[in-house]
């Protein structure tokens, strides 16, 4: 599979969502990532030639927030609430039941806060993204202080697999927009999302985790065979 096809899917999969998610007027949460960038880049275009009007974007990186301004979306501060419409948003593994671990970009924090408070939360993926279990193909990010980190990290490595510092390139760790580090567990198949997903948010020192648990409404998955949407069923 070349990553040629690979990035057309992505692209594809992502301009899908906007065109039948996003319409004029609307409060967008805008994803990180190099498929969610498509969405972006799509709606900037749409605005300039017209197709969207009124049109105010909440990003969920630093990185993401300048792309936007590149393109020209409006954006909304964070000095108010957010009540965001629809977010498009990419991620790294999906189960079945539309769960997710995020954060292979470093996001997930603003990420997690822009899911759970946008009413049509949008994942646009490429079909190599799904899994029929999430660990199998993706370690789960897992955000932390400084303060504390081998104490972290041992407890990581008794609930979630074997944590591994990311590196920031130049011997340096990688640091997210909040100045926090990222362990990513080795977990493998994780039998218990949620079980999991309670023990990492009782723990202090760990800020967020990557399992986005119950806050996916559509999944745009794009691959060899076109586009498709789903949604669990009622």
């Amino acid at each position: 599979m070349a990553a040629t096809d690979i990035d057309q899917w992505k692209e594809a999969a992502a301009h899908r969502a906007v065109a039948d998610f996003i319409r004029s007027g609307m409060v967008v949460g805008l994803g990180t990532g190099s498929t969610a960038i498509h969405a972006t880049r799509r709606i900037g275009d749409a605005l300039k030639s017209g197709e969207l009007s009124d049109i105010v974007g909440v990003p969920t990186a630093t990185s993401t927030k300048e792309a936007a301004q590149q393109v020209g979306i409006p954006l909304l501060g964070d000095d108010i609430p957010w009540e965001i419409d629809v977010t498009i948003d990419g991620a790294d593994e999906v189960d079945p039941d539309l769960n997710l671990i995020k954060g292979g970009g470093g996001a997930l924090l603003r990420e997690k806060l822009v899911a759970q408070a946008t009413a049509t939360e949008v994942i646009v993926i490429d079909a190599t993204k799904r899994s029929p279990c999430l660990g199998t193909n993706f370690k789960l990010p897992v955000e932390v202080v400084e303060f504390g980190l081998a104490s972290t990290s041992e407890f990581l490595a008794s609930v979630a697999g074997v944590p591994q510092l990311r590196n920031g390139g130049k011997k340096t760790p990688y640091r997210t927009d909040q100045g926090n580090l990222i362990l990513d567990c080795e977990t493998g198949a994780i039998d218990d999302l949620y079980a999991l997903a309670a023990m990492l948010e009782a723990r202090a020192g760990v800020v967020e985790h990557g399992l986005f648990l119950g806050l996916t409404q559509v999944l745009v998955v794009a691959g060899g065979n076109g586009v498709e949407l789903i949604t669990l069923p009622e």
